[in-house]
């Protein structure tokens, strides 16, 4: 068998599909069909069971696919180190991150990169609150994790790795901590605390002035540090919009995240400098999307937009 043709056994063998193999190798459903056949003439074999409703492999297909693999990896990676160096994927590659659940990924990212470009080191840094485009735009990062929105001419804009809930952390005791979730339009009777430094457009997205219907919602103290909010929701000084998923990283019993019923998503995306797209910054977007379990990487890479953002939330 050639390397081609290993390339699409193990694919569909993945896949279980021939159509969504023949989507991810770039070539027409007839010659998966067509190149599967011939391996099964050659083998004197059948690989695989096709039915109108689903495809499935035979023993004879588990067994060659559980032997093949191990060794198509090794040349899959041997392949990639060679490329890399060829590419210029050496040195050290600064990746920073906002919040807690974007390092987790990012470090997950990390290993897996390196495992494909040892020669590559990966330096991993959280972003501070107040200005989270200081260190990219000062050359510190090669690119970063964060929030949207962002509209900033002189950083692009990747691609959106997750979405999560939108929650508000607030006191223990306060009457919002007993309820299933809560609406915007009850930011109108709180305090929200605010954050000194993000642009005036992230901060309107993330820390409104006015509900949806109009209503003002009332200033609390402004912070840099997310410490410091957590701090200060827990001493009656306000509330703060957060994503849902920092009830499992922030997890205390003086306070409490409740869920928004109509409050649009976090968005996390990936950045880097409008004019810093390297063969670097490009492998590890690649290898963040795989990890993230999301398809189609070099299209969402090559879609981007100018960009910006950064926080805690």
């Amino acid at each position: 068998m050639e390397l081609r043709d290993i390339e699409i056994f193990l694919t569909v063998a993945e896949e279980l599909h021939f159509g969504r193999t023949a989507e991810r190798l770039h070539v027409s459903p007839a010659r998966i069909t067509q190149a599967i056949k011939q391996q099964e003439r050659v083998l004197g074999v059948a690989l695989f069971e096709r039915t109108s409703r689903q495809v499935s492999l035979t023993p004879a297909g588990r067994q060659l696919r559980d032997d093949l693999l191990p060794g198509y990896r090794q040349i899959q990676e041997a392949i990639a180190r060679a490329a890399a160096l060829g590419r210029g994927i050496t040195g050290t590659l600064r990746v920073g991150f906002s919040a807690a659940w974007c390092g987790n990924l990012i470090i997950k990212a990390a290993d897996a990169f390196k495992d494909r470009h040892p020669d590559c080191d990966i330096q991993i840094q959280e972003l501070p609150l107040n200005d989270g485009f200081a260190l990219l735009r000062g050359r510190q990062l090669d690119l970063q994790l964060t929030e949207l929105p962002a509209d900033e001419p002189d950083i692009t804009t990747g691609p959106t790795i997750f979405s999560l809930p939108r929650a508000l952390v607030v006191p223990a005791g306060h009457p919002f901590a007993a309820r299933p979730s809560i609406s915007l339009e009850d930011l109108a009777h709180v305090q929200l605390i605010t954050i000194t430094g993000p642009p005036q457009y992230w901060l309107d997205f993330h820390l409104p002035s006015h509900t949806p219907a109009g209503k003002p919602i009332p200033r609390g103290p402004a912070t840099i540090a997310w410490q410091e909010v957590l701090s200060l929701v827990s001493a009656g000084k306000g509330v703060c919009p957060t994503s849902a998923l920092a009830a499992d990283y922030y997890s205390r019993s003086d306070l409490a995240f409740v869920p928004f019923h109509d409050a649009p998503p976090f968005d996390y995306a990936l950045l880097w400098p409008a004019t810093g797209q390297t063969p670097k910054v490009h492998a590890f977007v690649q290898t963040l999307l795989t990890v993230a379990g999301k398809r189609s990487a070099d299209a969402a890479i090559s879609r981007p937009t100018s960009a910006s953002s950064q926080q805690r939330t």
